[in-house]
């Protein structure tokens, strides 16, 4: 790589002159456009959503996290929100945000390759390329670099290209994408300094890796870790109340420890996009790349995916000590999102548990403050009233969403399941998981 090329992306990125296209305008790729505009850059959001591209132009957020005064500050410095793939040539810095999600077991890589065709089209010498899509090891160097350099320019010798591993937490109100320390690596030393100098001209502090797959690995490894030791606790959940013991309370009380601890809770199953396939990208490459089984994962699917079943039979359980059955049975579940404080129900334990449910015959009505009810049209959408909480045989919390009239759930309802031991400092009628 010419020195020059390097000073002088180095130098545009300094001067804020440099034009920087986010390829996907999704919960990853819409924070990182409105930071990067935030701090001056020119930026070309692009999605291949029509509707997403409509809601930006017209000043629009969609994602919890990012307010519509953001987006119109945002538009006032120049961001562009496009689906045309001509809007993504004269780029400096690139960066792939694009969904990869699993289909039967297999990685779905489908998006990254399309991206990297857009991008190769319009590749130039001297720019940067950085993928942020969650993947396993080996996908920046062995998939992305071949389709780039279908332009007829070299990676390390004509472009720079590196992974950052996205680190997005929705509804966190105290770690954001500027204060979040951001992992980077380049696939050569020129690319880690344009990688480092980039990334951190967004965020606080950079931390630098020897490879792509490096980082690659460490994002896998993030979400594994958590994979796991949510099985466990999930599990301890399911022994505890067969045992007739109090899981938050001994949660509580480990979580005193200073040091060799640290604390997980029970739920009713995984959702969104990282925990119920992120582990899965790693075991998929260690068995087909080693031959071998990445056993850890595969319990942890077991178990948490068992989760969903298991709040199904603690439904029935409490209905049949009550002498009402399942079937024909007025249930309000509360929460369809995967988590509080955010409208992404991707892979939300929710919906297995509506299907369950259903299938033996119940009459499940749900309220979610935050899911457009637009996206879920075969769901018995419904408030949350007073009149709903009475009417309801049983009230299955599910999410903890901020706003949840918790007291009166807890002294209006006939019955509650608590998922989350969100109803502990209050007293109900009930059980929590």
């Amino acid at each position: 790589m010419d020195a020059s090329e390097l000073a002088g992306l180095l130098a545009r990125i300094d001067e804020r002159t440099a034009k920087v296209v986010i390829i996907g305008q999704g919960y990853v790729g819409l924070p990182l456009a409105m930071r990067a505009a935030e701090v001056g850059y020119r930026v070309v959001g692009y999605d291949i959503s029509v509707d997403r591209v409509r809601s930006l132009a017209a000043g629009h957020s969609y994602v919890e996290d990012i307010g519509d005064d953001e987006v119109g500050a945002a538009l006032e410095n120049g961001y562009y929100p496009t689906r045309d793939p001509l809007d993504l040539r004269g780029f400096d810095v690139v960066v792939i945000t694009v969904p990869t999600p699993l289909h039967e077991g297999v990685p779905d890589l489908t998006h990254i390759e399309e991206a990297g065709a857009d991008i190769a089209r319009g590749l130039q010498a001297g720019a940067l390329v950085s993928l942020e899509s969650t993947t396993y090891p080996g996908t920046t160097e062995e998939l992305l670099r071949p389709i780039l350099e279908r332009s007829g320019l070299r990676a390390g010798t004509d472009f720079f290209l590196g992974y950052s591993p996205e680190r997005i937490d929705p509804g966190n109100a105290e770690w954001s994408l500027a204060t979040t320390p951001k992992v980077v690596s380049g696939l050569d030393a020129g690319s880690l300094r344009a990688m480092e100098a980039f990334y951190g001209s967004l965020v606080e502090k950079v931390v630098p890796v020897k490879s792509p797959a490096e980082a690659e690995l460490t994002k896998l490894l993030e979400n594994t870790f958590r994979h796991v030791n949510i099985a466990l606790v999930n599990e301890l959940a399911v022994f505890a109340h067969e045992l007739d013991v109090d899981i938050w309370n001994a949660i509580d009380a480990a979580s005193t420890k200073p040091f060799g601890f640290m604390r997980f809770t029970p739920g009713p199953g995984v959702g969104g996009h990282c925990l119920p396939i992120d582990p899965s990208y790693l075991a998929w490459r260690v068995e087909r790349r080693l031959g071998h089984r990445f056993r850890f994962v595969e319990l942890a699917n077991d178990v948490n995916r068992s989760m969903p079943d298991y709040v199904v039979r603690r439904v029935q359980s409490m209905l049949n000590a009550e002498g009402k059955a399942t079937k024909g049975a007025r249930l309000l579940l509360l929460g369809l999102a995967y988590k509080a404080a955010t409208s992404d129900w991707r892979e939300s334990p929710s919906t297995s548990i509506i299907e369950r449910l259903e299938n033996l015959g119940a009459e499940v009505r749900v309220h979610d403050p935050l899911v457009p009810a637009d996206e879920t049209p075969g769901i018995h959408r419904v408030d949350c009233s007073t009149d709903e909480i009475e009417a309801a045989d049983l009230v299955v919390l599910i999410v903890n969403h901020p706003d949840l009239p918790l007291d009166t759930i807890a002294a209006r309802a006939h019955l509650v399941l608590d998922t989350r031991d969100a109803l502990r400092d209050v007293e109900f009628r009930g059980e929590s998981l």
